[in-house]
């Protein structure tokens, strides 16, 4: 790959960057969707939890022009202008929209398996959902989302560019580059690198395309990934990281800016006979840290180095869930938004999760949910998303609810875990001056749920309104127009 940008690259580059200013009206396909529309609106009597960890606070109204929060503050004291739409929301809980930070745009689908219960040649395929997945993460409070991987990044680029464009409902989209992969890629839709000088080429052309971050992942070696950071962070850029092969000291000795899902279910350091650059069978790397004191010395050094050294975790509590047996709880939308092929094929893999000695996959989650919390007790930065891939049974938006939910379960309070889905998000990405938290003068990108999720955190499954750049969104439309479609469209 040429350092040099071509031409079809030049032209991609442009398209995204005339879509980055929406039209004054939004195309028919996304007006079908917008219940609220107006240049002017307030929210009134509205409970309001802020996304800077502050106490929610009563009776609240918040005034919306155009694509901003012009004013907030108590509903006895602030009125709404004449000329405004006036929302009565009591009883409803308005807050930041949700930065996912783990956020695909594909999904498993459905993995036959052959006679011998292996995946056949030439491996796991995973369909892109470019329809179904931006209109569900936006149906449940997904305003913005970094992908985490790509598959298909230009198909990726042309969804979030027609999105921009307001052709398409859906949230912003942070596009994250090809996966930076050694030899053998889990699936053939990832290309395995050749060597540092080929990184540091793959960074520089897919800088120049447009994306804004890259993810490391599980087979590639530490030269490939120490020149890849170097390349990445020279454009100004960052790279996370699903590893495996490299070591979570080693990446973090090498540069690395992030890692998804936690150590307990990534870092490798603790195998036994790990050899470098190799990634361990994944029994023994997640076996290793059964015999690891979440308390003891091993993980208060990482934690220290983690916060020294500023390097973000990203929670993604729900795909390690459905290992767990009996977990997550069914639940009817996410089953009427598959397709049948889809739910036929988690249900199955579902029941095929067995109950293992000594509830060793509970014991692996519950670790995972103790480091998370002692590292935000450290003054970490945790971000959160919830990886809709594993047995397929984590959904977009859905399964963004569920991380909300699990990291309460984690012993945050829900108000700390709305913190770490709006405004830590926000944070990592540069973005905190506009999204992440409620304030005068920030983007009008906000959530309505029936309830008190500061509360009950399973009330923010109950949301019934949200607004991007000022425009609000139906909830309930949004879902139904996906019914079916999911693992397939």
């Amino acid at each position: 790959m040429s350092r040099h940008r071509s031409t079809p690259v030049l032209i991609l580059i442009l398209a995204i960057r005339l879509g980055a200013q929406a039209p004054s009206t939004p195309s028919a396909e996304v007006r079908q969707f917008l219940k609220v529309e107006a240049p002017l609106v307030a929210l009134v009597h509205a409970r309001v939890v802020d996304g800077t960890g502050a106490p929610a606070q009563e009776d609240q109204t918040l005034i919306l022009r155009g694509d901003r929060i012009e004013a907030m503050g108590d509903s006895a004291r602030l009125v709404p202008p004449k000329e405004a739409q006036v929302l009565d929301l009591a009883g409803h809980t308005v807050l930041p929209g949700l930065v996912g930070m783990h956020n695909h745009l594909f999904y498993t689908h459905s993995i036959h398996l052959d006679e011998k219960g292996a995946v056949p040649a030439p491996g796991r395929m995973f369909a892109e959902i470019a329809y179904s997945a931006p209109r569900l993460y936006l149906a449940c409070g997904v305003t913005t989302i970094r992908t985490t991987g790509s598959l298909e990044p230009y198909t990726d680029f042309n969804i979030k560019r027609q999105i921009d464009a307001g052709l398409l409902p859906g949230p912003k989209m942070d596009v994250t580059g090809p996966y930076l992969e050694g030899f053998e890629p889990m699936t053939p839709q990832m290309h395995a690198l050749g060597g540092p000088e080929e990184a540091r080429r793959f960074v520089d052309y897919w800088a120049d395309a447009g994306v804004t971050s890259f993810k490391a992942y599980m087979n590639i070696t530490r030269a490939d990934l120490s020149a890849a950071i170097q390349a990445a962070h020279a454009r100004g850029l960052k790279v996370t990281g699903h590893l495996g092969s490299v070591t979570w000291p080693e990446a973090l000795a090498l540069g690395i800016d992030d890692f998804e899902h936690g150590p307990v279910f990534t870092d490798t350091e603790f195998t036994p006979d790990k050899k470098p650059d190799v990634g361990p069978p994944v029994a023994a790397s997640w076996g290793s840290w059964l015999k690891v004191d979440m308390a003891g010395p091993e993980v208060r050094k990482l934690i220290h180095d983690l916060v020294a050294k500023r390097v973000a975790v990203t929670s993604t509590l729900p795909v390690f869930e459905l290992g767990v047996p009996g977990r997550p709880p069914l639940q009817a939308r996410m089953l009427t938004a598959l397709s049948s092929e889809s739910k036929a094929s988690y249900l199955a893999a579902r029941g095929r999760v067995a109950v293992a000695p000594n509830g060793r996959a509970e014991q692996l989650l519950r670790k995972e949910m103790a480091f998370e919390l002692a590292f935000v007790r450290a003054g970490g930065l945790l971000l959160a998303g919830p990886d809709p891939t594993g047995m397929g049974g984590v959904l977009p938006g859905f399964g963004d609810h569920r991380e909300l939910e699990l990291l309460v379960e984690a012993g945050f309070t829900p108000v700390e875990a709305i913190r770490i889905y709006t405004a830590n998000g926000a944070a990592f990405l540069g973005r905190l001056d506009r999204i992440g938290t409620l304030a005068p003068g920030k983007q009008a990108d906000l959530v309505v749920v029936k309830g008190d999720p500061s509360r009950s955190i399973q009330d923010i499954e109950n949301v019934v309104l949200v607004f991007k750049d000022g425009l609000g969104y139906d909830s309930a439309r949004l879902i139904e127009s996906v019914r079916g479609h999911v693992g397939i469209r």
